[in-house]
């Protein structure tokens, strides 16, 4: 079909037209990642998707085609509207998109049955050359032909003598630019709309995009706004196929239409997670009555408990709380906390993310960020408690009967609906994806959790707060086994194994602060938190005389241990464990020997000294003090990675099940092999209890069990006989 036969639906449609007269080729979108639609269904044969996942068209698209339409270099507006979709350069991905769109708004307007408008706006007036470039200004022409003397009007005459057919095609292609514009300011008003906070992320980016969203659990872009927002920068870190690029893309995406969004996006995202402030995490999600922290949960006063069913007057309460949230934070407190070394080593370690009082005193509920393991648990436990009594019963706390007591212990064993209770257990407390629970709790986490409501509420009966404890006559779900077991810790090869892997790992510090801490848990039986707590103050020579079961002097050295429940005990630790730490606190720039003054105040296990050196990029400017601990959760995230790459090299091997075993283990495995290897070579039960620093003996005697291989070698022996 040639420009002149082109028009629109309106009053100046031609015949040809309406024949259907031959249109020019346009680019194929067939098998396009950038298509999806009930269109593409019809090429491909395949169902049309559902409405919700058809994709939708923004005001963006028209203002990027009508460049397009007009010739201009689309790149600009490419940038604008749909870098979201792929770099510019990638000419295929602008075909694909811009043919996709074609077939969007013929689509669009065949809704509204402008069959014209359908054919026009698949033209493509680029292919209608443009000559416009070729030809001379009427005044270069006139002097090349001699006439630059004669009038206006036969300059102009002979020009179109000349140039007669050029200048037709250019008067062609202006029109139909121009109702191809006209097109699509029509169909801008009738079919553009701004996404919404529930639509599929389906239906506004491409399907490739969108399919890696969906495969990580994210199908509207109300989700997607709550997982950035919700994990920050790196949001990205574990979907499939998006990196850095993309995601910024879609971030940029996001911002762009966040007008017509119900939810925004954040001013953390674009901040990396360790230069930001408490205030600044505070701020992302807001107080309210709905599945919040307890620090952020607002309680109604028709439910705060202030005139709770089986309150005490008021006179008669021990208590200065006026109602159940300020009841709950008093039993906290009651509680044994950190003591002030280990808050202000908490502070030092936060400091480059908060700001805080000048006068360091704490401020509302600022003492919630500085619990010890302790109050944390019991803290979970109350707020899961408090967040269904008000949330999903109705009612206040002092207000809850032995009946709502047994339907939350119920409740626990399948938390519904798991969308608004159950979440990822990396999620932070300030983060919009944080929920009380990551799912269904086992049997002994049940009876663990009841057993904490039972204290809360025998509290608050011996404080004449409340009448009587609901919980007395709710019984727990009946106590597992031990899960001290052979399964969670390594046998003697399996040891030997890991000290062969931690040789071949590459000279770094980080990986010199592994193998000290690995050494250190199996040699002493630590705890995580009690191996980074641990301060190279803390470790002392000490000596024993010859005494009736020994004529030999005992010398060696001590660590100082502040275990569970603030219980000091002291560890031996083997010398060569120390001498080890000897040289790892030289490449700290510390002194080799701890006992030197000059290491007073340093952790054991420091932060990675190389790391500036290794991560120029990264770490330009920042040298870590040398005194410096790190957080639990770094050096469990460090030894989990090491296991992974264990069970890597085993399953290369051929072992399935010794992988498995590696991909299982956590930090705590390390104290139950110290346990059981210590127990089997000899160590008397009573020994390991001491250095283990469990309260009861009959905890410790549990590891006697965990090396089956000498019962099973005795029962052979049996048999054989």
């Amino acid at each position: 079909m040639t420009a002149n036969t082109t028009a629109t639906d309106g009053p100046d449609a031609t015949p040809a037209i309406r024949r259907g007269g031959k249109l020019p080729a346009v680019a194929s979108v067939k098998g396009s990642r950038a298509g999806q639609g009930a269109w593409e269904s019809v090429a491909t044969g395949q169902p049309p998707a559902p409405a919700e996942r058809q994709r939708k068209l923004h005001v963006g698209h028209f203002a990027f085609m009508r460049s397009v339409v007009q010739g201009l270099d689309p790149r600009d507006s490419w940038g604008r509207y749909f870098r979201i979709e792929g770099e510019a350069t990638d000419q295929r991905t602008v075909r694909a998109t811009i043919a996709w769109i074609r077939e969007e708004f013929a689509a669009a307007a065949k809704r509204h049955d402008r069959y014209g408008t359908a054919r026009l706006v698949r033209i493509d007036a680029t292919r209608i050359a443009d000559a416009s470039h070729k030809l001379p200004s009427l005044e270069a022409f006139a002097e090349a032909a001699g006439l630059e003397d004669e009038s206006q009007a036969r300059q102009i005459a002979a020009f179109e003598a000349e140039f007669g057919h050029a200048t037709q095609r250019l008067r062609r292609r202006a029109r139909l630019i121009s109702r191809q514009l006209d097109a699509l300011r029509w169909l801008e008003t009738m079919v553009a709309q701004p996404p919404r906070a529930g639509d599929a992320v389906a239906a506004w980016l491409n399907p490739a995009l969108a399919g890696h969203l969906e495969a990580a659990g994210i199908s509207t872009l109300d989700q997607l706004v709550e997982r950035i927002n919700g994990i920050g920068r790196r949001w990205y870190a574990g979907i499939n196929a998006i990196g850095e690029g993309k995601a910024q893309r879609i971030v940029a995406w996001l911002r762009q239409h966040e007008q017509g969004m119900e939810h925004r996006l954040g001013r953390h995202v674009a901040v990396a997670r360790g230069q930001l402030y408490a205030h600044e995490l505070n701020a992302v999600v807001v107080p309210a009555t709905d599945i919040r922290p307890l620090e952020k949960f607002i309680v109604p006063v028709e439910l705060d408990g202030s005139r709770g069913l089986y309150r005490r007057p008021q006179a008669q309460c021990l208590l200065k709380a006026g109602n159940d949230y300020q009841a709950i934070l008093t039993w906290l407190r009651s509680k044994q906390g950190l003591t002030p070394e280990q808050k202000a080593h908490l502070k030092a370690r936060r400091r480059q993310r908060q700001i805080g009082d000048a006068s360091g005193a704490e401020q509302g509920l600022d003492w919630l960020q500085a619990l010890s393991n302790t109050q944390r648990a019991y803290r979970k436990e109350a707020e899961r408690f408090l967040l269904w009594a008000i949330t999903h019963q109705g009612k206040a706390l002092s207000s809850m009967r032995t009946e709502d007591c047994a339907l939350y212990r119920d409740f626990l064993a399948d938390p519904q609906p798991r969308s608004r209770w159950c979440g990822d257990r990396a999620r932070e407390r300030w983060s919009p994806l944080w929920r009380p629970f990551e799912g269904p709790l086992s049997a002994s986490a049940q009876r663990h959790a009841v057993t904490i409501l039972k204290n809360l509420h025998g509290f608050l009966v011996d404080q004449n707060y409340l009448m009587g404890n609901p919980w007395s006559a709710v019984s727990a779900p009946p106590a597992a086994e031990s899960k001290v077991s052979a399964g969670r810790s390594f046998s003697l090869a399996q040891w030997g194994f890991i000290e062969a892997q931690l040789k071949l790992l590459p000279q770094t510090s980080a990986n010199q602060r592994l193998t000290l801490g690995l050494h250190l848990l199996y040699a002493t039986g630590l705890r995580l938190s009690e191996v980074v707590a641990a301060k190279v103050d803390d470790l002392r020579w000490v000596e024993y005389p010859a005494d009736a079961s020994d004529d030999d002097p005992v010398a060696g050295w001590m660590l100082r241990v502040i275990g569970r429940r603030q219980k000091e005990r002291d560890v031996p630790v083997p010398a060569d464990v120390v001498g080890e730490l000897s040289v790892y606190l030289a490449s700290r720039r510390l002194d080799a020997n701890p006992a030197n003054i000059g290491n007073r105040g340093a952790f054991v296990l420091g932060k990675a000294s190389d790391a500036a050196e290794r991560a120029a990029g990264l770490n330009a400017g920042k040298t870590p003090d040398p005194l410096h601990g790190i957080a639990a959760t770094t050096f469990h995230d460090q030894i989990k990675a090491f296991f992974a790459g264990c069970a890597s090299v085993l399953r290369g091997q051929g072992d399935g099940a010794g992988a498995e075993r590696f991909d299982r283990a956590s930090t705590h495995w390390m104290r139950h092999s110290h346990a059981s290897h210590a127990i089997a070579s000899g160590m008397a039960v009573e020994i390991a209890q001491q250095i283990l620093g469990h309260a009861s003996l009959a905890t410790t005697t549990l590891y006697v069990t965990t090396v089956p291989q000498q019962r099973m070698a005795a029962a052979a022996k049996f048999w054989k006989r």
